[in-house]
């Protein structure tokens, strides 16, 4: 069972629709945890729910930071995001102004 943190930032990441991207420090920050982005990277490379769309967090570049999923390829990540609309740019790299998704009622960080 996940921490009372680490369910937190689940939540929050389960709330990201489709064709959208939040980042680490955007989830840390939601949860009232801003700072903590590592935290959460590390939350979801723990995580064995698959109704948390892991995906949809990039990093504060709007790219895709490496991590071993089961010996997956590195561009799942990639081909998932595409596959919702996501676009990557030369740089391999969303634009956040575009695709980034803030929380209802939330206050932009």
């Amino acid at each position: 069972m996940a921490s009372r943190e680490y369910e937190t930032y689940y939540a929050i990441i389960r709330g990201v629709p489709r064709g959208r991207v939040m980042t680490y420090g955007d989830v840390a920050h939601y949860a009232g945890r801003r700072g903590h982005a590592r935290r959460v990277g590390y939350a979801l490379f723990t995580l064995s729910d698959r109704r948390v769309p892991w995906w949809r967090v990039v990093n504060a570049q709007g790219g895709i930071s490496h991590r071993p999923r089961d010996g997956r390829p590195d561009d799942v990540q990639r081909t998932l995001l595409e596959a919702e609309g996501v676009e990557f740019d030369v740089q391999g790299r969303i634009d956040l102004a575009r695709y980034r998704h803030r929380p209802e009622g939330a206050v932009a960080s």
